[in-house]
């Protein structure tokens, strides 16, 4: 009703996750990434938990939308499934809609179509949606899924979406198995009132709104607490308040509004649910972060030569593990700047500011890239950064043919510096900055 008289060209804040929509504010872009590199890597159980309403759904979509063309999605959405319709509903999705009669059956079934999407170069993800819903044996039958392998490869890998209730459930001791089994865990906080912002901001625009902002601060700071920073009750706050300001007329929108909005939508100022945008990295780094350190970690393993082993350091806390990584490999090419040729080209991938996101960079990186991949501290265009590396070659004409086929850097991500250009190991070296 209100779309030509705001200048929009359709409904900025419906609550049907679209893809269009997407933010990746409030480190979703972040946790984006390190979802693809986890599936990736196709190891382990990996679990996104959040409040009802702060974006799974949306995540999910997002998510499935940027896999890898070699990988098949499966969506489990019912958490009253037992053991035999998931197994059902699995190969369905697999284009088996007759399955043989019992588990052990279907079981075996599922193995051979699995064996014979591997030997194809496929592999296949379960995402399980309201996982918090479903039944602890059942949980436990899920874990079992994933011992279903090669003598080298996982063939199915899970992942679980659910509410803060699913925490609990892992932590029952008849299940701890399958805890164990879980090697990315993500937590979806709440929008901070500056994201809040931002994101409507972000969500109007994309509505082909062009004018001043429609919220103003003192807006934003109730909507927040009405809220608790989840995206659905942001949407229908929003919405509602935008319907408030056309039927009287006005494009200026006020608390009156707002609070018309809030009482039909029956919304009462929830408690603060995380901490405030300011404290965003120290979360970071206590979290997510140090999950995205270890995974940036086995990914260097892979990636990189073997180093002569080093002194023996403490082990690094949570806080300090993607830090303390980065710095690690930063030594070891600082030691290989000494080594090589000065006319050596490399590709300089992104810059980044903060070990952290360095971490996330490296997660978000796929099997196109040049090998080894290299982090470096250094001064990129004057500013102290972490400067991601790739490839190793003899000549500029070598380089330049390896950047030509590079794939777009992921645009959700807080790069300083993301367009790929080519550097010689002589230049490198005066930029070398001391690592911690």
């Amino acid at each position: 009703m209100y779309f030509d008289y705001f200048g929009l060209k359709e409904a900025p804040f419906r609550i049907t996750p679209n893809t269009e929509y997407w933010y990746a504010g409030g480190q979703r872009g972040e946790m984006l990434a390190a979802l693809l590199y986890a599936i990736g890597q196709g190891e382990g159980i990996i679990k996104v938990v959040g409040e009802v309403g702060s974006g799974k759904t949306m995540l999910y979509r997002k998510l499935v939308g940027q896999l890898p063309d070699t990988i098949d999605s499966i969506y489990l959405g019912n958490p009253t499934l037992s053991p035999d319709d998931m197994l059902a509903a699995i190969l369905a999705d697999l284009g088996i809609d007759t399955p043989e009669n019992g588990r052990q059956a279907r079981l075996a079934q599922l193995n051979a179509i699995l064996l014979q999407r591997h030997e194809a170069g496929r592999r296949v993800v379960v995402f399980v949606e309201e996982a918090q819903g479903i039944a602890l044996d059942n949980l436990e039958f899920l874990r079992l899924l994933t011992n279903l392998e090669t003598a080298t490869d996982k063939l199915l890998q899970i992942v679980l979406f659910g509410q803060p209730e699913l925490d609990a459930h892992l932590a029952e001791p008849s299940i701890r198995q399958l805890k164990d089994r879980i090697t990315l865990s993500l937590n979806l906080s709440p929008l901070s009132e500056t994201e809040v912002a931002d994101y409507l901001r972000a969500r109007l625009n994309v509505a082909g709104y062009r004018g001043p902002d429609l919220f103003a601060p003192a807006l934003i700071t109730r909507m927040t607490r009405l809220s608790g920073g989840l995206s659905r009750r942001i949407n229908v706050l929003a919405d509602k308040t935008l319907l408030a300001a056309y039927a009287g007329q006005t494009h200026t929108l006020t608390p009156a509004h707002l609070d018309a909005a809030a009482g039909d939508a029956e919304m009462q100022p929830t408690r603060p649910l995380r901490p405030v945008a300011g404290h965003r990295w120290a979360w970071l780094s206590a979290g997510m972060a140090a999950a995205l350190g270890l995974l940036a970690f086995v990914a260097w393993q892979a990636l990189t030569p073997a180093a002569p082993p080093a002194t023996a350091r403490p082990a690094p806390s949570p806080a300090s593990a993607p830090a303390a990584l980065m710095n690690e490999q930063s030594r070891q090419t600082q030691s290989w700047l000494t080594r090589a040729a000065p006319g050596t080209h490399v590709i300089q991938l992104a810059a980044v500011k903060e070990a952290p996101q360095a971490a996330v960079v490296i997660g978000s990186l796929n099997a196109a890239i040049p090998q080894p991949v290299r982090v470096l501290h250094a001064r990129s265009r004057g500013t102290p950064a972490w400067i991601i590396l790739a490839g190793e070659f003899p000549n500029r004409s070598a380089a330049q043919a390896a950047l030509d086929k590079l794939p777009a850097a992921p645009a959700s991500l807080d790069i300083h510096q993301a367009t790929p250009f080519l550097r010689t190991v002589g230049k490198l070296r005066n930029v070398v900055l001391p690592t911690g």
